[in-house]
């Protein structure tokens, strides 16, 4: 798995003269206005409820003694949590929003990538696209959530909290690179051929996401080119593996 993840961060490297070469950018223009308006309104959503979480955190501890120490933690991990939450929210509510938009492009470097102007895909509409991404989103952001409130109650315990740091950063890059995947999946798979196939392929898609979250953390600039580039270096590694997929079926 680990070289999967390495192969999925290095797709990045040649997505920007990719979609240049292919004269993608126009086609990003929707998308990358969703994103940096979703940016906007989740994280300035976040910043106001932080010190409420963190006060709301605090009325646990019920002695005197510590409660100043105990108030400090609660602001620092009530801050965590929303930005957490703030990150889950924003990157499946892009992907699914963007779903329609995304599916073409990713349609056009899969074109490129074979060869094969024609092709015998799943035809969807705009709206059998936008649903999709909406179902497949809405699904992962369930699941991340059930998976991310244990791991938060983890920086409560000293050391263990360094461990819960990284199973969180990599439960979020794996939902992440789920979602940029299925762009490309849609086409060829149902909803539930597609969660296998991204299981199957997950050091493909945490690859992707960890690249993808570290682009969060570029200001503005970072959350605008975010989708480009990580669907671009998506699509390239799923066809790759679809590819694969299909040589050994053939074999």
């Amino acid at each position: 798995m680990i070289k999967n993840i390495i192969l999925g961060i290095k797709a990045y490297f040649g997505a920007f003269s990719l979609i240049s070469k292919l004269k993608l950018w126009k086609y990003f223009a929707i998308p990358m206005l969703i994103s940096f308006i979703t940016a906007i309104a989740v994280f300035a959503s976040a910043y106001g409820l932080s010190d409420n979480v963190g006060t709301f955190i605090s009325k646990i501890w019920i002695w005197d003694w510590g409660k100043d120490a105990f108030t400090t933690i609660s602001t620092v991990i009530g801050g965590l949590v929303i930005i957490v939450i703030g990150l889950i929210l924003f990157k499946h509510i892009i992907m699914a929003l963007s779903a329609p938009f995304m599916s073409p492009v990713s349609e056009k470097i899969e074109a490129h990538l074979t060869g094969k102007s024609q092709h015998n895909h799943r035809n969807t509409t705009f709206l059998q696209q936008l649903w999709r991404g909406i179902r497949i989103n809405g699904r992962n952001l369930l699941m991340e959530l059930v998976l991310t409130i244990p791991i938060l109650l983890l920086k409560f315990i000293p050391v263990v909290n360094i461990f819960s740091t990284i199973l969180l950063f990599l439960v979020q890059a794996y939902y992440a690179g789920f979602g940029n995947m299925d762009y490309t999946l849609e086409r060829h798979f149902k909803y539930k051929e597609s969660t296998l196939f991204v299981k199957k392929h997950r050091g493909l898609a945490i690859g992707n996401g960890i690249m993808f979250i570290l682009f969060l953390l570029v200001p503005v600039i970072g959350v605008i080119l975010v989708l480009p580039l990580s669907v671009t270096a998506a699509t390239t590694k799923t066809v790759e593996a679809l590819q694969l997929k299909n040589n050994l079926q053939n074999a």
